[in-house]
């Protein structure tokens, strides 16, 4: 039996961190936001607690494995896209340690063109609206954040 999908699916997002730089994807063949920055992320699977599910999406996204301890969730976004859809995100920082994590990867050529580094300040202007949202709200340290709502 399948589970229907919930009215406001609940996305982890991961803010990769190293210095003053966070880890982008470039979305591509997805249908959806392609050609727009967006960060390492996904949707929480049914019966998956939060932390489980942005490890796993940084696996499957940029090939890194986490400690359970290295995630700290720093914000939660409520975001509508333009077609009046809404979702709730759940903001998890992590710092990059080369050493510990090795190099990042697009793990998934098929919905990612590549992945770079931007500057936390000046992120790229491609970038998805929720994920400057995430940003925007880490860097303010805003527990709490709406973006795309009048």
């Amino acid at each position: 039996m399948t589970n229907p999908a919930p009215l406001h699916p609940v996305d982890v997002l991961l803010l990769l961190t190293d210095g003053d730089q966070v880890l982008l994807a470039l979305r591509d063949g997805t249908g959806y936001a392609d050609g727009q920055w967006n960060l390492p992320s996904g949707k929480l699977e049914h019966g998956e607690d939060a932390l489980s599910a942005v490890i796993r999406e940084t696996r499957e996204e940029i090939g890194l494995h986490l400690d359970p301890q290295e995630p700290r969730m720093v914000a939660t976004v409520h975001h509508r896209n333009n077609a009046g859809k809404s979702r709730v995100g759940l903001v998890f920082t992590a710092a990059y340690d080369a050493a510990r994590h090795g190099e990042p990867v697009n793990a998934e050529p098929h919905k990612c063109a590549k992945i770079e580094w931007a500057p936390v300040e000046l992120l790229p202007s491609n970038t998805y609206p929720f994920t400057s949202a995430c940003v925007r709200a880490f860097q303010e340290g805003q527990p709490f954040a709406l973006s795309g709502w009048q």
